[in-house]
C-alpha cells in the first residue's frame, strides 16, 4: 500500500503519479487490495476485461476502478485530479478556479467543476462537541458601502439576511474542532436547534449578548455564559469570551475575500466546509491531509453527494 502522506510537495506527488495507469493502480490497491470486489453485489468473482474494466461473474455488472468515486465517468486525466486535490488541501486559503486552470492546464470552467466535486469530500463529520463550546454567527456577502445609492438595499445592517447569508459556528476549545453551517435566519429556535444537534448536554456555552441565546440561561441542558460586545466587553474572567470562533471567522473571510472574492449563497456551504476541513486538520502536514482526502475520494459516492445544489 502506497503511503500517500509522504508527499511533501506537488513535485514529489507528480513524480510518483507519472502516468494515468499508475494513478489507476493506486486507486485499485487502495479500494480493494489484492481482490477486486463488485460495487453492486460485493462478489469477488470478478474478471478483468481487455479494455481495463471489470465484470462481475455473479451479477454481470460491469464497472471500472473509478466507479462509485468522485472520478467516475471523468474525461480528465487522473494525474490532474490528484494534483488538484493536493493543491486545494495544501494552500492555506484554498485555490481559485482561475489559478487551478493555469496550474494543471484545463479550462476555468473545468477547474471550477473539479473544485466543486473535491469540496464534496469536506463533509463535516465531527464528533459531538463538549466541555467549553463557543457559539457565534457571521454574515457573508451583501457589502453595501461602495454601491451607488440607488443600488443599495435598505435595512441590511446587523443580522439582516436580505443581501447576506448567515453562518452559525461552534468550536470546542479543548480540541479546537469547529462546526459551521449556513442558516436562513438567526432566530432563537434556529440557533438553539443547531446547538442541541452538535453540543453534548451538560456542556458550557459561551456566546455574545445576542437575544437569540437568552433562552439558554434557563436551560437545564447547558450552562450559559456571555460577553457584551456592544459595551466593548470581549473577555470576562479567564474563560468567558468568543475569541476562538471569531478567529475562525477571520480565516473564513480571508479565504473568501482574498482568494474567491465572491461566493454565491447557493454554494456557500461548500466553501464553509472547505474552511472547516482546513481548520480542523491544521495540525496535519500537507501529505497527511492529502491522504485523508484521497481516502474519502474512494468512498461510495452518489449523484446526490456531488450534485451542485445548495
Amino acid at each position: 500500500m502506497v503511503d500517500l502522506s509522504r508527499f511533501d510537495s506537488l513535485i514529489s506527488l507528480a513524480s510518483f503519479f507519472s502516468t494515468d495507469a499508475k494513478c489507476k493502480a493506486v486507486l485499485r490497491e487502495s479500494r480493494w487490495g489484492n481482490e477486486v470486489a463488485c460495487p453492486v453485489c460485493g462478489s469477488t468473482h470478478v474478471y478483468e476485461r481487455k479494455d481495463g474494466r471489470f465484470s462481475c461473474a455473479d451479477c454481470n455488472h460491469t464497472f471500472s476502478v473509478t466507479s462509485g468515486t468522485i472520478f467516475e465517468n471523468t474525461k480528465i486525466n487522473l494525474r490532474k485530479w490528484f494534483m488538484a486535490m493536493y493543491l486545494i488541501s495544501s494552500h492555506k486559503k484554498g485555490i481559485s478556479s482561475l489559478q487551478l486552470s493555469r496550474d494543471i492546464k484545463v479550462t476555468q470552467k473545468t477547474a471550477w467543476f473539479m473544485l466543486q466535486k473535491i469540496r464534496s469530500l469536506y463533509n463535516q463529520s465531527v464528533p459531538e462537541l463538549s466541555g467549553d463550546v463557543e457559539c457565534d454567527e457571521t454574515y457573508i456577502g451583501g457589502k453595501e458601502t461602495n454601491k451607488h445609492e440607488w443600488k443599495k438595499t435598505a435595512g441590511t445592517q446587523g443580522r439582516s439576511t436580505k443581501t447576506k447569508t448567515g453562518v452559525f459556528g461552534l468550536v470546542e476549545r479543548s480540541t479546537g474542532s469547529v462546526v459551521a453551517k449556513t442558516i436562513r435566519d438567526s432566530k432563537s429556535s434556529t440557533l438553539i436547534h443547531l446547538i442541541k444537534d452538535y453540543v453534548k448536554e451538560g456542556s458550557r456555552i459561551y456566546t455574545d449578548e445576542y437575544i437569540g441565546y437568552h433562552s439558554l440561561k434557563d436551560s437545564e441542558d447547558y450552562s450559559h455564559f456571555s460577553v457584551n460586545h456592544k459595551m466593548k466587553e470581549f473577555v470576562s474572567g479567564e474563560k468567558n469570551h468568543t475569541n476562538t470562533i471569531e478567529g475562525f471567522w477571520g480565516q473564513l473571510k480571508r479565504m473568501i475575500m482574498g482568494v474567491y472574492h465572491f461566493v454565491s449563497a447557493k454554494y456557500l456551504q461548500r466553501y464553509v466546509d472547505e474552511a472547516v476541513f482546513r481548520y480542523n486538520t491544521r495540525a496535519l502536514e500537507e501529505g497527511e491531509r492529502f491522504q485523508l482526502m484521497f481516502s474519502r475520494s474512494i468512498g461510495v459516492f452518489s449523484y446526490h453527494d456531488v450534485r451542485f445544489a445548495a
